[in-house]
């Protein structure tokens, strides 16, 4: 029997082995030849039915025209300083033109400004702002009799194309001041500029050659910015140099990861080996323990790669630390493997079948709760479901095929420190139910309602962000002083034609300029701003040479007072009424002038189900209180296909649905996992629950009692607490004798990992990580302390003898 036994173990094991080295190879093809990204689109977590292929497309056409951009400011007391200054920061970003090219030089050049003007010359009539429309339908010929002579004898400013014979009353001109409006910058001396708050500012505008989010960019853009950045104040020190870009916050980010990986991280890696190795004095536990985690986290990537086709990043995150429960499987072994060589109770042989049936139900009760995950209409939470379950059973398999068998050979020994810790189990404290055990649960539940009573919830994607002061004033201040529009709130419009298109975009600049006249925003950006509708333009050539050519309109004035004749009448009339070219959105985006426009645009695109469709974007200048949001969403209108976009409230609402149902599914895996326990410990299972829930319970009152609100990172970590301390109650229920130190010394060592590797993220500065740390290190520490006082109700013996044992309660539970 023993052979034969032995002889299955092998096989397992052998077996198991064949699994892992398919699993390396299969990660290894993903990661080395396939080169695989995890997905980071938050909207990916959606339901099928709320994706929207086109909006998604929309953000990422804004993301993507910003992401690459690196804006520099350069001010001074006056222009000559500020020249100065930029010309020393230009000079040492043009050591790297690999890195960084300069987009500003070209922008600013005089031919560059010709060739920005003249596209526009032949469709100029069609070019009206809603204010020439209005006059040319409302004001007398002497309004315009008047404009004109201004303009020829210099009192109208503004650029010109061409002669004042080519636009007399100066519609075009005006056009484009309009249009320049638009931003502040303006060129000055082959440079753009900008003047604000009694400074003026060099405006460089620079563009990433690599992408902003690798590693090797932002490890060679922040070197030669700040080498930039030092020689513009070398050269005037009373420069202010204001920078902003992506690569600058995706730099500070990784650069904190990496502070908080050599600290907190290997801080904690090296805390759990000490502790494995001050308690088994051997690498051999710490190693085996590693290898099952490892192989789960192979196994749940492989198989959830073939089952989706791609794996979010979340999925990756949470469901690595979420199947850290694994760790449970293997000290539980090791703890009871102890037993065998301290007290030959049983053989080594006979082990996995005592511990079978408490590794069987920690396992489905883990199980349980991933099941409710996989039960919601989210795919985000589906997929974390199927990783963390599949992680876990790959590496309860790994325990039971892999553990007997490096085990077998040779005796664990347990040093003195952690056979005392398990010894301190019989000196634990025990609930009674006398008058102060039921006092201590009275003051308990009523601290936990008045903390819970405070607890306020909050999904803001922003509360999740911790921007470094600095970076995020300079973000601020240039935002102000260039009067950028927002990437992240906008109207996506949608048509079967670009003609319908334009249409819309022109019904919604009507509403957006009440909204102007509020100061609820400064301004917008749209194409049909200057490539209007086919029908606008149609109608505003109608306008102009209806109100300008007309016989008693104001050319025959002004020839009389230049003293011209009829002959320089005609001409002019000639020059008005001449067929004027539709000016499209094509044409218009090709052009020198269409080149900071074009992510407004994103053409045609297939819809949800196929169909070809054509979208644009409206962006929004000056949008500085969110207070505001809904009276810009009340611009949208839906039935012309004009949506209203706020990503960072989309993102916030994914965050609170996920919330939401995670809530509902921890509430429930606590029924399953009760009724799962009662088939083995009857009326004894509600005890193994009670740790965790009152750990959960004491976690939400902190957190209302610290003034923290309520987060989907909290209920990440209720859902790991609850899993945990449902292992812990099955270990001390599976050996209910409180002299038992075995048991208690697999749910110290588990308990101190979890805190150790969960509960030092509570130092992190990354607001998730520190909220994730937070509610572990505070549930963690009450489910442990808590463990053991829940074992024994209602009797409570007063020494641990012989007879104690002898009387040990059985697996059916105490009533």
């Amino acid at each position: 029997m023993r052979n034969k036994s032995s002889s299955w173990q092998r096989s397992a094991a052998l077996l198991w082995l064949l699994v892992a080295a398919l699993l390396i190879g299969h990660n290894g093809y993903l990661w080395l030849v396939q080169r695989i990204t995890p997905n980071t689109d938050i909207t990916a977590l959606l339901p099928a039915q709320q994706q929207d292929p086109i909006k998604q497309q929309a953000f990422d056409h804004m993301v993507a025209s910003a992401q690459q951009r690196l804006v520099v400011l350069i001010g001074a007391s006056d222009w000559q300083q500020a020249q100065r200054a930029a010309d020393a920061y230009r000079t040492v970003i043009a050591r790297r033109p690999d890195l960084l090219t300069q987009d500003d030089a070209d922008a600013a050049s005089e031919q560059n400004q010709r060739d920005w003007l003249a596209p526009f010359s032949a469709s100029r009539l069609g070019l009206l702002t809603p204010q020439q429309r209005s006059d040319l339908q409302t004001q007398p010929v002497t309004f315009w009799t008047q404009r004109a002579l201004s303009g020829l004898y210099g009192a109208f400013g503004g650029p010109r194309l061409g002669a004042w014979q080519d636009d007399p009353f100066g519609l075009f001109s005006s056009w484009v001041q309009t249009r320049a409006q638009e931003t502040p910058v303006r060129p000055r001396d082959g440079k753009l500029f900008v003047e604000a708050e009694g400074r003026s500012y060099v405006v460089l505008l620079m563009r990433l050659r690599q992408p902003a989010f690798a590693m090797a960019t932002q490890q060679a853009v922040m070197p030669l910015a700040n080498a930039a950045k030092q020689a513009a104040l070398q050269a005037v020190p009373s420069s202010e140099i204001i920078t902003a870009g992506v690569v600058l916050h995706a730099a500070a980010a990784s650069t904190q990861a990496a502070g908080e990986m050599s600290t907190i991280g290997i801080g904690s890696l090296l805390g759990i080996l000490l502790m494995m190795w001050l308690s088994f004095r051997s690498l051999k536990p710490i190693a085996l323990i590693a290898v099952s985690i490892a192989i789960g986290c192979l196994g749940a990537l492989s198989i959830c790669w073939l089952l989706f086709g791609q794996i979010h990043l979340l999925t990756l995150v949470f469901g690595a630390s979420l199947i850290g429960i694994a760790q449970d499987y293997g000290i539980y072994f090791l703890c009871c493997r102890l037993r065998v060589d301290q007290q030959q109770d049983i053989g080594p042989r006979n082990l996995l079948r005592k511990i079978w049936p408490g590794l069987c139900l920690t396992l489905a009760a883990a199980l349980i709760g991933y099941l409710g995950l996989a039960l919601t209409p989210f795919p985000g939470l589906r997929q974390m479901a199927v990783f963390s379950a599949l992680g876990l059973i790959f590496a309860w398999l790994t325990v039971l095929c892999w553990f007997p068998i490096f085990t077998n050979s040779g005796k664990l020994r347990a040093s003195t420190p952690a056979l005392a810790f398990g010894a301190s189990r019989a000196r634990w404290p025990l609930w009674r139910g006398n008058r102060a055990g039921y006092c201590v649960a009275a003051l308990f539940i009523l601290m936990a309602a008045l903390g819970i009573a405070r607890l306020q919830v909050s999904d803001d994607i922003r509360s999740l962000q911790k921007t470094p002061p600095d970076l995020l004033a300079d973000q601020l201040k240039l935002s102000r002083l260039l009067d950028a529009p927002t990437p992240v709130q906008f109207y996506l419009i949608r048509a079967d034609t670009t003609e319908q298109l334009l249409q819309r975009e022109e019904a919604l600049q009507t509403r957006l300029q009440a909204l102007i006249g509020r100061k609820v925003i400064s301004g917008y950006q749209a194409i049909s701003s200057w490539s209007p509708s086919a029908k606008r333009q149609r109608e505003n050539q109608q306008l102009a040479q209806g109100a300008l050519l007309a016989a008693a309109g104001p050319l025959p004035a002004i020839a009389q007072q230049i003293g011209e004749d009829a002959a320089w009448v005609a001409k002019l009339k000639a020059g008005i009424a001449a067929p004027q070219t539709l000016l499209t959105p094509d044409a218009f985006l090709h052009t020198p002038a269409g080149e900071p426009s074009r992510y407004l645009w994103l053409g045609q695109i297939a819809d949800q189900s196929g169909r070809a469709r054509y979208a644009s974007i409206v962006a929004l200048r000056g949008l500085n209180n969110y207070a505001n949001l809904p009276l810009l969403a009340q611009a949208a209108d839906p039935q012309q296909e004009v949506q209203w976009v706020d990503k960072v409230g989309e993102i916030s609402a994914v965050l609170g649905s996920y919330r939401r149902y995670m809530s509902w599914v921890a509430a429930g895996a606590y029924l399953a996992i009760f009724a799962l326990l009662f088939w083995r410990y009857r009326l004894s299972a509600w005890r193994i629950l009670l740790a965790p829930a009152a750990a959960s319970i004491a976690t939400l009152a902190a957190l209302g009692w610290l003034g923290l609100p309520l987060q989907l990172f909290h209920v990440l970590a209720l859902m790991l607490i609850l899993g945990l301390g449902v292992d812990y109650g099955i270990f001390l229920r599976e050996e209910p004798d409180r002299q038992d130190r075995f048991a208690w010394l697999a749910v110290g060592l588990s308990a101190v990992s979890a805190l150790l590797a969960f509960g030092l993220l509570a130092l992190s500065q990354t607001p998730p990580l520190h909220a994730f740390g937070l509610t572990m290190l505070i549930g963690m520490a009450i489910v442990w302390l808590l463990s053991p006082c829940t074992e024994l109700f209602t009797t409570v013996p007063t020494t641990h003898t012989a007879q104690a044992t002898a009387t040990r309660p059985q697996n059916r539970g105490i009533t």
